[in-house]
């Protein structure tokens, strides 16, 4: 992967991790209480951070996850206003408020917790090789794109950085985790993805699937989800009204609302050696509409920040 910007410096705050889109920050007065993840504009594509970055992209992912966050009957990482008393943390810093998340630190278990409501992606690969997903059989004869009949839970685990994730069953997520953890995140993961589902359905959108993360609460013991919830980044959606339209070919029902633009646009100006090539304005411009379009209609409001400039 291509190396990643030298990280923002934040005033009361420390950086400690990057990945591909989030910055992570620790409170310089050490304490060990919070968390500050502030979602980059960075795009990613075959494994390498692209440039240039889709200037807006962070605040419409983090607008996204509060909005569904204030949606979720369970608890979440998000620290209220205000809180705090006399371990209060540091200010968000007014340079990236717009696209941070000031949060509780969590024991994160090593799960990213997949849910599937159609198959298509490394899911469909999956079952075309075996007839089954994460050791879930599935009947035959199903198709790139379906809706499956039932949500399927197909946990993967979180390698170290830089390996790549490893689809799991559901009896090596309890080798892992424990029986009730384990458990209770596959029954936490798709009690939330069927009213998302349900939600984005009565706006006119698919959400094909999607993948949570959760973490324990070092002092309470309770089951928090944390991370980005059910953004363009972390889900799969499409446009129902496109993908009911048989007259179109199978990768135009199937598009998403999210990079694939950039995937099309590379795949088709660049063999995958050396570095990849900078992405024109139009392709940047076209990537942040696809991400703005599906929070106006997830949210039926424009995003609560001034698009960027062009």
């Amino acid at each position: 992967m291509t190396h990643l910007p030298a990280p923002t410096q934040l005033a009361g705050w420390t950086h400690t991790y990057s990945g591909k889109v989030r910055d992570l920050y620790t409170p310089a007065n050490g304490s060990a209480a919070y968390l500050l993840v502030v979602a980059s504009n960075r795009v990613s594509a075959f494994d390498h951070v692209l440039e240039p970055p889709i200037a807006g992209k962070g605040a419409l992912l983090t607008a996204l996850s509060n909005w569904w966050f204030d949606r979720i009957e369970l608890p979440n990482h998000l620290v209220p206003a205000g809180a705090g008393g006399a371990d209060s943390p540091p200010a968000v810093p007014a340079e990236v408020a717009d696209r941070a998340m000031l949060t509780r630190r969590l024991d994160m278990y090593p799960i990213e917790c997949v849910v599937r409501g159609a198959l298509t992606g490394s899911g469909f690969a999956e079952y075309e090789r075996t007839g089954a997903v994460c050791g879930i059989e599935l009947p035959s004869g199903i198709a790139d794109g379906d809706l499956l009949d039932t949500p399927i839970y197909t946990p993967a685990y979180k390698a170290p950085l830089g390996e790549h994730d490893e689809n799991i069953t559901f009896e090596r997520s309890v080798e892992l985790v424990g029986e009730e953890v384990a458990a209770a995140l596959r029954d936490a993961s798709l009690k939330i993805f069927t009213a998302a589902r349900e939600l984005a359905a009565d706006r006119g959108v698919v959400l094909a699937d999607t993948k949570f993360e959760f973490g324990r609460d070092p002092r309470t013991g309770e089951l928090v989800l944390a991370d980005e919830v059910l953004t363009s980044d972390s889900s799969r959606y499409w446009d129902a009204a496109v993908y009911g339209d048989d007259s179109l070919s199978r990768q135009d029902r199937l598009a998403s609302f999210d990079k694939q633009i950039v995937r099309n646009w590379l795949a088709s100006h660049w063999d995958k050696t050396g570095e990849p090539p900078v992405l024109p304005d139009e392709i940047v411009a076209q990537t942040y509409d696809r991400y703005r379009e599906l929070y106006v209609r997830l949210t039926g409001a424009q995003p609560p920040f001034p698009a960027p400039a062009s």
